[in-house]
């Protein structure tokens, strides 16, 4: 799927990175670094990806990287910690919090520059807003769960890059992206360890 990967993740590297997103926030829980090691496939190719944190089906922390500059395994790594600890919008993640909390992530395809909107196709593409030092992106997921029609889609990507609602009418660039998308839940575990338990498909929690 990627251009900088094989193709698509197996279930074993999706479950891998899950692994390597939770092992990565216990780590900083820890004071300790957590560096993915012995990595092969998919995984030790370069790619972006976001982690998304979220408790009760609500967003508990977003954050990624969009070009493939660390290794896939790496870059899922440093999203996890970042969106754990570091989103501005949140108050850093509690140990109380881990059980329950579900980890998804979206490994992406390099962003390509949009030369018409109407080539954008909502619940396939991500989307980027760009001018100047502006820049705001939207995963393709959102809008799906807020069910936005194109407009509104545009609309909420121009806000997101700090843009004024209808800066898709004026000069701005898009760039539009796709998203591999699973996610997990973190279990406690008697004797107080943690895992991380795949979500199937239409699970909620």
């Amino acid at each position: 799927m990627l251009n900088s990967r094989d193709g698509r993740l197996s279930q074993e590297e999706k479950r891998a990175l899950l692994e390597i997103a939770l092992n990565s926030i216990l780590a900083a829980f820890e004071g300790r670094h957590f560096v993915p090691e012995n990595l092969s496939g998919n995984l030790s190719s370069p790619a972006g990806a976001f982690v998304t944190l979220k408790r009760h089906g609500t967003l508990r922390g977003c954050i990624g990287y969009v070009e493939p500059v660390f290794p896939l395994a790496e870059t899922v790594a440093r999203a996890a910690v970042a969106a754990a600890f570091d989103d501005p919008r949140f108050y850093p993640l509690q140990p109380e919090e881990l059980p329950q909390l579900e980890i998804e992530i979206s490994v992406l395809t390099p962003p390509r520059p949009v030369s018409k909107l109407s080539e954008i196709v909502v619940g396939r593409h991500g989307l980027i807003a760009e001018r100047g030092p502006y820049r705001g992106l939207l995963l393709p997921q959102v809008p799906v769960e807020y069910n936005w029609d194109l407009n509104e889609f545009l609309e909420n990507t121009c806000l997101k890059a700090g843009l004024e609602r209808d800066c898709w009418q004026k000069n701005t660039k898009f760039y539009t992206f796709e998203a591999e998308i699973f996610s997990g839940f973190v279990e406690l575990l008697e004797g107080g360890s943690y895992n991380i338990r795949y979500k199937t498909e239409g699970e909620e929690q």
